[in-house]
């Protein structure tokens, strides 16, 4: 495969005001050149007029006809029908299921071009986000975090039905643009032992009393446990029960039954390994529940945790707080390097599991990890006075599901706007955002700008979902008035 072009990639974003139409003027009546990509992968074209033309299928640089399916007013939504001239980051999707045809899957957008060209994309969403959302412009870009393309995704939800017509139990993500499960035989973003299981699970569903009546399937793999989540509506039947035995036995599956809601999630038969994943670079592990909140890709998260902390630079001095801290994932790295650490969580449940993780990785470590404490607290109603409650912390971790962190950026804003409410709190000098949505990211960003006194050293891509339009990323943020000398402002990669 041939890397991307440079040219290309400075195109390789979303549609623009102005972006000139003229390129069509001068094709045969029904073509159209295709300037952009938009984050769902729908090509952007315009036609002679200046009408917008979204096309599912195409790529930036090609000229294509086009089946229109939608008409507004100022734009068209329609289906590749034909390609004239073909972009030079096109690839052979590595999915069978992956496609435009009838019943194809919908759990990706992005297999039929180059992994590259979609880092570049995922990289030109972000910068557009924050300076179109933000009006923030990061000093700095990072290099995007990157890992393997296929057999990443260790926790997924896959529906399960029950076919009548066809006799036959599907399961796998849903169809595109469609209620209804993709009929999967294989999934290669899932890891291969867990792709290699799809046909047996169809047929382990479709042998048992229960199979009209368990509508999911929750995947979790840890570092040596394949963990699979059968949601069943009604009681399971001891027959079923000893099915689910067997096929655990074959395929080296822990099975966990989910009755009604994610508190009634139990194990089948006690006992045996943990569900976990490591840390290498830190010494942790971290045991987990499959219900539980993980990063979907461990190889990408492992180096998320290590860029981060690098960005984050904490030292034996200094006290942190890592905000929607979760089970740990940040928060237990951190007390390897820090003096004194605060996680906040919204879920008392997850709270509790990081607890125990912490007293599991502070025994037998020969340096101990750093005062570390966990509270419960809904961090989507921050207000100044907790925030000031919650101590002077020299730096932040901050990684909030996709609403973003809005509430405590605008408590932050608040405190530097009114300084007679702050008392003796000082705010952090560096803060560290990790994001799973630009939207909310570059909407947080511009309240930490221009209203809370920082600038935006850096900021950059995280490839944790390939071939999908899933946009992570990073920003590392720092006090305006922060002293040089106290601290290395240069971000690390």
């Amino acid at each position: 495969m041939t890397a991307p072009l440079a040219h290309e990639n400075s195109l390789l974003t979303t549609a623009r005001d102005d972006a000139p139409a003229t390129a069509n003027a001068s094709l045969p009546e029904g073509w159209l050149a295709v300037e952009s990509l938009d984050i769902d992968a729908q090509g952007i074209a315009r036609r002679p007029d200046g009408k917008v033309v979204f096309i599912e299928g195409a790529l930036p640089f090609e000229v294509v006809s086009t089946s229109v399916h939608r008409k507004k007013n100022n734009w068209e939504a329609g289906v590749v029908t034909a390609i004239h001239r073909e972009s030079s980051q096109r690839v052979r999707p590595g999915c069978p299921h992956f496609g435009l045809h009838a019943g194809a899957c919908g759990g990706c957008k992005m297999q039929h071009l180059h992994e590259g060209a979609q880092v570049a994309i995922k990289q030109r969403v972000l910068e557009d986000n924050l300076w179109h959302l933000g009006k923030v412009k990061a000093q700095t870009m990072l290099r995007p975090i990157e890992g393997p393309a296929w057999g990443y995704r260790y926790r997924a939800r896959l529906s399960v039905r029950f076919v009548h017509k066809k006799g036959e139990v599907l399961i796998g993500f849903h169809e595109r643009k469609s209620r209804y499960v993709a009929d999967m035989q294989v999934c290669p973003v899932l890891p291969p032992h867990v792709s290699a299981m799809m046909m047996p699970l169809r047929e382990l569903i479709f042998g048992m009393d229960a199979r009209e009546t368990c509508p999911q399937i929750e995947l979790a793999c840890g570092d040596e446990v394949t963990a699979l989540v059968l949601r069943h509506l009604e009681p399971l039947s001891e027959d079923d029960v000893s099915r689910l035995r067997a096929f655990g036995a074959q395929h080296g599956v822990q099975w966990w039954l989910q009755a009604k809601g994610p508190d009634t999630v139990k194990l089948l038969d006690e006992g045996g390994p943990l569900l976990s994943y490591a840390l290498p670079d830190f010494g942790i592990t971290m045991p987990f529940k499959p219900t539980d909140f993980t990063q979907v890709n461990p190889h990408i998260n492992r180096v998320l945790v290590t860029r981060a902390l690098r960005l984050l630079e904490a030292r034996k001095h200094e006290r942190v707080i890592d905000w929607f801290c979760g089970l740990g994932n940040f928060t237990l790295p951190i007390a390897t390097q820090a003096g004194e650490v605060l996680g906040i969580e919204g879920s008392e449940t997850l709270v509790a599991r990081s607890r125990d993780n912490l007293a599991g990785n502070q025994a037998g470590r020969s340096k101990p990890l750093a005062p570390t404490r966990f509270v419960a607290r809904n961090l989507f109603e921050m207000t100044p006075a907790q925030l000031v409650a919650d101590g002077v912390a020299d730096k932040w971790l901050v990684d909030p599901p996709r609403e973003g962190a809005f509430a405590l950026a605008k408590a932050l804003a608040d405190l530097h706007q009114q300084p007679e409410l702050r008392g003796g709190w000082t705010p952090p000098r560096r803060i560290v955002y990790v994001s799973c949505n630009p939207a909310t990211l570059a909407r947080d960003a511009g309240l930490m700008v221009h209203q809370a006194g920082y600038r935006c050293l850096a900021a950059g891509v995280v490839n944790m979902f390939p071939h999908t339009a899933h946009v992570e990323s990073m920003a590392v943020f720092e006090l305006d008035a922060a002293n040089p000398s106290d601290t290395d402002t240069s971000p690390a990669g």
